[in-house]
């Protein structure tokens, strides 16, 4: 089953990868001026975070905000266009090197992409705010519970690799409202990280598992971008070019570190993430 998910995930980026190459080289007498040395820092310093679980959205926006990289218009496009074939590289190693049960791996990568096309209506007329202040209180509810596992005040989080059952259940529906929560801008890495530790599970296992569940979303639909040309042709190399180095950098990491390093790296994830659902339903309130 995984075999059959790689392969899948394969040939949808094959025909977009064909797509957004072939475009850009139409189109590389347009580059902007924007300086290469700046998006390709930005590509690899936040494809390497996006690895560890923190993502890479939120801080791309800023910078190229802060520094005027690239027009607001076409941010979402180019990050998600120049994101792509990083976030497929992520997914393709995770799905090598961490050992998941198959079936798991499979229903929840399926189940997120499946929420952000089905669920997206539904999401899209919720409030926002009061979707981030929840979202910021379960994550900081989870946070809490992480830290008490290692501080070992309660029994800390299992070594399962895989679910069956009712908690296989709960994991593809949690997968579905995860990814039509991505939708409006609440990202899946933190609250996928949270369910899988609250469930049993080993932290690693959450790598594969949202990687492979974003890449498949990103593969499908970040051609309509290139097609509408809502996106920063260089900057988007650029971010395509540095960050697949940066995911191999970071999935090291992830790779080598200690358990007990690794938990606290996915604590401080849910813990940060939290803290900028709290921000960003503040700055809804200013707005």
């Amino acid at each position: 089953m995984v075999l059959i998910l790689k392969s899948v995930l394969g040939v949808m980026t094959t025909l977009f990868g064909f797509y957004y190459l072939s475009d850009i080289f139409k189109n590389r007498r347009t580059f902007s001026e924007a300086p290469w040395a700046g998006l390709l820092g930005t590509g690899f310093l936040t494809n390497l975070l996006d690895t560890l679980g923190i993502g890479s959205f939120a801080q791309q926006t800023a910078v190229f905000k802060f520094f005027k990289l690239v027009d607001d218009r076409i941010i979402p496009g180019t990050m998600n266009v120049g994101n792509t074939i990083p976030t497929v590289t992520e997914a393709l190693i995770f799905m090598t090197v961490v050992k998941v049960e198959p079936l798991t791996l499979a229903a929840m990568s399926i189940a997120a992409p499946a929420g952000s096309v089905l669920g997206a209506g539904v999401v899209a007329k919720m409030p926002r705010r009061k979707i981030q202040l929840g979202m910021g209180f379960g994550l900081l509810a989870a946070a809490s519970i992480m830290l008490a596992g290692l501080l070992q005040w309660i029994p800390p989080g299992g070594e399962a690799i895989g679910l069956t059952g009712w908690k296989l259940i709960v994991a593809v529906v949690m997968s579905f409202v995860f990814g039509a929560l991505q939708t409006i801008g609440v990202g899946f890495y933190a609250p996928c990280m949270a369910m899988v530790y609250a469930l049993g599970m080993h932290p690693r296992v959450a790598f594969p598992i949202m990687m492979t569940a974003t890449a498949m979303l990103m593969a499908a639909g970040s051609a309509r971008f290139v097609k509408e040309g809502a996106v920063d042709r260089k900057a988007a190399v650029a971010l395509t070019l540095a960050g697949v180095l940066g995911v191999f950098v970071a999935a090291y990491i992830v790779k080598s570190l200690p358990l007990v390093v690794l938990k606290w790296v996915v604590m401080g994830v849910v813990l940060y993430t939290a803290v900028w659902m709290f921000l960003s339903a503040r700055q809804k309130d200013r707005d």
